[in-house]
């Protein structure tokens, strides 16, 4: 027996799909949670309840913190919102502050972004030596990317720059991406909309079905046609050039696996959104570009990890909008100068409003039996806490959103005896249970789920 809601068909005691629920939209409205949702009938005749995506989230902010106004007083449950941490007050019951990690390398800029997620203790010596190790993202991407079309976004608010010298003679790799897929291979972080809506979508012009649909069809054809040739070809070859030309048909099945996950997802209403022209030159019109880009590529279940970069490390982008012309990295080498200090927390406080505003488009966006926020682990922070002398002890790291019930927020935590923060990187991979015995020079893992250390 079955029942129609619109272009919905239910058959009773079977589970709909989530994500045919959760993307299907009338007058862009998502569907809410539905018991049809869930598991198929128990042997009680209840249905039981359907386990949450856990989708994990890097924001990096750069060139240090003003700590004074980042540190919240308290611990646990009763610690009060510091002035750079106040935007955050709506989700403070998801938030996990937590204090007193240091940094795996602490060489000036580079070794701040080279090691926040790869918890590496040394990376390369000179400019042209590229060396890290692979970063979190990377590896909960290898494990979950088989269920989406992209396995990973790598997104900053700056221009990729991969060549040359850009901080205490290392190369400017360090600075401008957090994201690595092996050791000697970083991933390009993207800063252009455009791009990004094309790798999405592709070169569709909008989010509308019609257009997806086409660009569908010109994939389909094109990878049948490769096929075609690499069968002619394999009939052509010796077993030796038969194994090089393994890696090359890798390549063609993950092609393959994302036309496959498209074709499922193709009857979902996407809420419209025209493909960008390109970076806009005012920031904060480009940030917002970037943040819906982000919501869309989760709320559509295109990817489940994402990296974004607020700003490269060394950025020296002034906020005259905000009342500070002062450049960010100059001013954040204020030898303690309260004055500047201060100043300096206007930029940290104004990348946590920027923040604050995408958190509230995850929360906005419902997600099985709760939004894309509950269903979320938001990793925020940097990888230098005083900027003047390049410190790396003390970091300024706080987690934020459901955790899809694996972590409790409302919490400071505040730790004795300097954890590395890669010992945070091995417990998040088990909260993603993708478990691992160690990440770069991490010590063990960092207990989060009760007051540790203070």
């Amino acid at each position: 027996m079955t029942h129609s809601l619109g272009d919905l068909t239910i058959a009773t005691g079977k589970a709909i799909s989530r994500r045919t629920v959760l993307r299907g939209f009338g007058a862009a409205l998502a569907l809410p949670y539905l018991d049809a949702m869930a598991p198929a009938f128990s042997a009680f005749g209840r249905r039981g309840a359907a386990e949450p995506i856990h989708r994990f989230q890097t924001v990096y902010v750069p060139n240090g913190m003003a700590m004074p106004y980042w540190t919240p007083s308290g611990f646990d449950k009763d610690f009060e919102l510091t002035p750079i941490l106040e935007p955050l007050a709506p989700f403070k019951d998801r938030m996990l502050v937590l204090s007193g990690l240091k940094a795996n390398w602490n060489i000036a800029h580079a070794g701040a972004s080279g090691s926040f997620l790869t918890g590496i203790t040394q990376g390369g010596r000179n400019e042209i030596e590229i060396v890290a190790d692979v970063s979190v993202d990377q590896l909960m991407a290898r494990e979950m990317g088989s269920q989406t079309q992209l396995a990973s976004l790598e997104l900053s608010m700056d221009a990729p720059a991969n060549a040359g010298a850009c901080t205490s003679n290392l190369s400017c790799v360090y600075t401008h991406t957090i994201s690595w897929r092996s050791p000697t291979e970083p991933m390009p972080m993207e800063y252009n909309p455009r791009a990004v809506f094309e790798r999405l979508f592709g070169d569709s012009g909008s989010t509308a079905r019609e257009a997806r649909e086409i660009r569908l069809r010109e994939q389909a054809s094109i990878l049948d046609a490769v096929m075609d040739k690499l069968l002619g070809l394999r009939l052509e070859l010796g077993s030796g050039d038969r194994q090089l030309l393994e890696s090359y048909t890798e390549a063609i099945r993950d092609v393959e696996r994302r036309i496959q996950r498209a074709e499922e997802q193709i009857e979902m209403e996407l809420p419209e959104m025209a493909q960008p022209e390109g970076a806009p030159p005012v920031f904060e019109e480009h940030l917002e570009l970037m943040q819906d880009l982000q919501v869309l590529a989760l709320q559509a279940d295109l990817t489940r990890v994402i990296t974004f970069m607020m700003s490269k490390e060394q950025s020296a982008r002034p906020y005259p909008q905000i009342g500070v012309p002062d450049a960010h990295h100059p001013l954040s080498h204020h030898n303690n100068n309260a004055e500047l200090v201060e100043r300096m927390s206007k930029i940290n406080r104004y990348h946590a409003e920027l923040f604050a505003a995408y958190l509230e488009k995850l929360a906005a966006v419902p997600d099985g039996d709760g939004t894309l926020l509950d269903h979320m682990t938001v990793l925020y922070g940097g990888g230098i806490s005083n900027s003047t002398n390049h410190s790396g002890l003390n970091l300024p790291v706080l987690l934020l959103g459901g955790g899809a019930g694996r972590w409790t927020g409302g919490r400071h935590l505040g730790y004795t005896g300097q954890p590395t923060m890669a010992n945070l990187l091995v417990t998040l991979m088990d909260k993603f249970d993708v478990p691992v015995d160690q990440i770069g020079g991490s010590t063990g893992k960092l207990p989060i789920d009760g007051v540790s250390g203070i």
